[in-house]
């Protein structure tokens, strides 16, 4: 016997018993001999024993016929969901299902702008600014905007959010519908257009001057002149009086100095004085402080400056400058209208009122350009220096600078041992010596040693007293310059230096071990203890990769990716970004397909170009959506659907090209025009037949018709009440649509007459049923071909029918009544007789009503009302009291079908 079999799925084990025999259970079954059938669902695996199931991934309960509860997914439903907003996931990955609005891997982003609905496909209508809500698209208008897709401009009088503000503007001002802002009429000014234009200016925002004269004032809102007593003219310029005479018969003259008079008034004499003159008589000249129209204007100077009396143009006084007198003369110029320039050097500056100079420290004379004595510094050199040993005294700040050797602030203290040179910043460099100047630096070499710094010995293949002696030194190994003992080179060994270092050690008298080579051929180099690399690795130890773009041994050779591709540093093969294949990166995705390798393939439609990179759709013109399944919405085409169309008139127009598609009876680009007179229809493509200057509808060309005439076009002539009759001016197309009601009002007849039979039928059962319950029961089919297995009968029947010979046979009804009939087509049981079908239209032979038993049975009023139906010739009837008068009525409920049937 074989041994259990163990089947896995996950981490549950279902051990498959074996059978007696050498075959397994079928998967669908389980238990002894295999006997019970799984009931296991979704492709869950059945326990061969037991048959309990196994659920796949998404699936529950003890059939598994259950998904996981929401907020659950994964094997046996136990991974909790992550998404956000609402959203749903799928019961066997986990994937969300975003609600409207939301998007993101787990729902947690709102729609991107411009975009909401589900899966935010659908583009956002909002206008000037306005904001969609990201679930249901509904536009926020901004200020001064309102309508479904804040289209609609506020109307007058309203501004702000939702246009709620009410306008605040005086005096017939208008309002800005954004901000509120007013636009005064002409004539007044202010926030709310609620003050008048100021004197002197009218018009609108009074930007314009008035042009009266003589004291006169000026309407604010045109700029009509109000003229004084005594003067006239459309801007009050002439007087009543000549010009040097006054008095109400103008006959007294004016005291004014004429030269300084403006005018003298024509009534009163009194005289108005030009710009700067002022008295009683315009003899004298304006105050200090004051100028213009009667000297009433105040001067505008600062700094003690004068004014003109005439313009009041500031004379500023010397180092002072500007149209009032208020700036101070720039740096290098002084006096007058600060038009003279400093002749100074060295200077801070200089007086902007005399130009005298002001000398920086360290420096003197009148233009600052001696600089200090010795000895001297400071401002003014009226400092004394205080510097020692010959030291240089600074003649701006007085520091000491000292001579080589010495330092401290005042020069007075040496250099200490080691160091030399100015300020003793410079550091003895002597090797074998006692010591060096304290001045120069230079060295006291012992005995020995030669050369500047005395680290010198003797000439390389010399030494001994005055480098007399010969080295025997080999592979640039030095001797001792005493006893002639040879020094190796780094890298070599031995009393001669003629042996290498040994593997593992290098350098200096092969003392340093080499470092642990990560990624080298073998051991360092004996001299230099570097390692010797691999390809595509560089640095002392061989742990660094080569930088990007190189490639191979010692990183000398130039990567060839393309595209942004990542090179090898071991040999140069190139791994390309998503959206790029070749061997240097250079060949773009085919199309259709993108990612890493080009392994997606693209998901666009209706003629979309996929990205290489993301395979993101970029949909061409009249489709929208995540993959540009979607066509514009109505109102819109063209590519991503930013085309507005132009149809009127109810016209559709093409998503893609934005064509009107125009309805019956319009034509035009925009189909904004009716079809010309005669034409009408689709297109404007029929030609209306209206007669007798009849107009035509440019629709559906129903002719309306002229006085005295009547028909469908208009061609008959009509009597004084057919012109009242309505029904003169019908279209064709109606006369279709009365004859069509018609047809349709007899086959409502014809129904309620097919339910009356049938209650008839349902009535007549029930008394039977409750009169004799050993009758047997009817039943009927629909059909109306016979055949001997749509009845059956008892065997006394079956003999009684036999032997009877005219006995009621139709097909479809089932009974174990005798017929009352002389003549009766008798139909075998077996099943082999059939009526023929008949070969045409109301056109029955003898033969198709042999199946029907004569309708004697029925009474007087049935044989009345059949006759009208049954085919001339047919003199079937029923008896009044036979049992079988429902048959009688299917009969006539036949007939009657067929009758209809004939009729046009």
């Amino acid at each position: 016997m074989a041994p259990p079999a163990t089947i896995r799925q996950g981490s549950v084990s279902v051990h498959r018993a074996t059978p007696a025999s050498s075959n397994w259970c079928q998967s669908d079954y389980w238990g002894a001999h295999c006997s019970n059938r799984c009931q296991c669902q979704n492709a869950a695996l059945c326990n061969p024993i037991t048959g309990s199931c196994v659920c796949t991934d998404g699936y529950q309960g003890w059939r598994c016929e259950e998904p996981c509860d929401p907020g659950h997914y994964g094997k046996a439903c136990q991974m909790l969901c992550q998404c956000l907003n609402g959203a749903t996931c799928h019961h066997q990955t986990g994937e969300c299902l975003c609600a409207p609005g939301y998007t993101g891997v787990y729902c947690g982003e709102r729609c991107p702008a411009g975009s909401h609905g589900p899966q935010c496909e659908q583009r956002c209508p909002c206008q000037n600014g306005g904001v969609c809500h990201h679930i249901t698209g509904e536009c926020a208008c901004p200020p001064g905007w309102m309508g479904s897709v804040c289209a609609q401009p506020c109307p007058f009088g309203k501004f702000g959010i939702n246009c709620s503000q009410e306008c605040p503007c005086r005096n017939s001002g208008l309002c800005d519908h954004i901000s509120g802002q007013c636009q005064c009429a002409a004539g007044y000014t202010g926030e709310r257009c609620q003050e008048e234009c100021p004197v002197g200016t009218y018009g609108p925002q009074c930007a314009k001057k008035c042009d009266c004269q003589n004291g006169a004032t000026c309407y604010h809102v045109n700029g009509a002149c109000v003229c004084d007593t005594g003067f006239k003219g459309p801007n009050c310029q002439e007087r009543f009086c000549p010009n040097g005479l006054y008095g109400l018969i103008c006959d007294k003259y004016c005291p004014c100095n004429a030269s300084n008079t403006l005018s003298c008034h024509p009534l009163s004499g009194e005289c108005t004085c030009i710009a700067g003159w002022s008295g009683l008589y315009c003899n004298e000249t304006c105050p200090s402080g004051y100028y213009g129209d009667g000297c009433s204007q105040p001067c505008n100077c600062a700094n003690r400056a004068d004014c003109d009396s005439f313009t009041g143009a500031c004379i500023c006084a010397p180092g002072f400058m500007g149209e009032h007198c208020s700036l101070i003369c720039p740096p290098g110029l002084y006096g007058t209208n600060c038009s003279s320039t400093c002749v100074c050097q060295n200077d801070i500056g200089c007086s902007p009122y005399d130009g005298s100079c002001i000398c920086r420290e360290g420096w003197q004379a009148v233009d600052c350009s001696v600089q200090c004595s010795s000895g001297e510094w400071g401002m003014g050199c009226n400092q004394s220096c205080t510097c020692a040993n010959e030291a240089a005294c600074d003649p701006v700040d007085g520091f000491c600078t000292c001579s080589a050797g010495w330092r401290g602030d005042l020069c007075d203290t040496p250099c200490p041992d080691g160091t030399y040179g100015l300020e003793c910043q410079e550091h003895c460099d002597c090797y074998h010596a006692d010591s060096c100047d304290s001045a120069s630096g230079s060295c006291r070499c012992l005995t020995g040693w030669t050369g500047v710094h005395c680290d010198s010995v003797c000439t390389q293949g010399r030494w001994g007293p005055n480098c007399s002696m010969t080295c025997t030194c080999e592979n640039g190994g030095s001797c001792s310059p005493e006893d002639g003992t040879c020094v190796c080179a780094p890298g070599y060994r031995g009393t001669s230096c003629k042996r290498n270092c040994s593997p593992g050690l290098y350098g200096q008298r092969c003392s340093l071990s080499c470092s642990q080579c990560v990624h080298s051929v073998g051991p360092c180099h004996h001299i230099s203890g570097h390692c010797e690399c691999l390809p595509g690795y560089f640095g002392s130890l061989c742990n660094q990769v080569c930088p990007s773009g190189r490639y191979g041994k010692d990183c000398v050779e130039v990567c060839l990716c393309t595209n942004n591709g990542t090179c090898s540093p071991i040999d140069g093969s190139c791994q390309c970004l998503s959206g790029w294949i070749g061997e240097d990166c250079s060949q773009a995705c085919p199309s259709g397909y993108w990612g890493p390798d080009c392994i997606h393939s693209c998901n666009c439609h209706n003629g979309a170009q996929c990205s290489t990179t993301d395979g993101e759709c970029r949909c061409s013109a009249g489709w929208t959506g995540l993959y540009c399944t979607q066509r514009c919405p109505s109102g819109f085409y063209g590519r991503d659907c930013l085309e507005v169309c132009h149809c009127q008139n109810g016209a559709d127009c093409d998503h893609v090209n934005g064509q009107c598609a125009c309805r019956t009876g319009f034509i035009g680009y925009s189909c904004e025009q009716k079809c010309p007179s005669g034409t009408f229809g689709y297109g404007c493509q029929q030609l209306c037949e209206c007669m007798n200057n009849a107009t035509c509808d440019y629709v559906t060309g129903t002719c309306y018709c002229s006085p005295g005439y009547k028909g469908i076009r208009c061609d008959q002539a009509a009597l004084m009440m057919d012109e009242l009759n309505p029904y003169t001016k019908i279209s064709p197309a109606l006369v279709s649509e009365r004859q069509s009601a018609g047809a349709v009002m007899g086959i409502i007849f014809l129904l309620l007459l097919i339910m009356a039979m049938l209650s008839l039928f349902v009535w007549h059962r029930q008394r039977q049923s409750e009169k004799n319950h050993d009758m047997p029961s009817v039943s009927y089919t629909p059909a109306l071909g016979i055949s001997g297995t749509d009845y059956t009968l008892p065997d006394a029947a079956q003999t009684s029918v036999s032997n009877s010979g005219h006995c009621f046979s139709n097909p479809s009804y089932h009974t174990l009544g005798q017929c009352s009939v002389t003549q009766c087509h008798n139909n075998s049981l077996d099943g082999q007789s059939t009526i023929k079908p008949k070969s045409k239209k109301g056109d029955r032979s003898s033969a198709e009503w042999r199946a029907y038993c004569n309708l004697k049975d029925l009474d007087d009023k049935t044989s009345q009302w059949g006759s009208r139906i049954w085919p001339k010739g047919h003199n079937s009837t029923c008896k009044r009291k036979t049992r079988n008068l429902y048959i009688c009525s299917i009969v006539v409920l036949v007939a009657a079908a067929d009758r209809a049937a004939l009729l046009p």
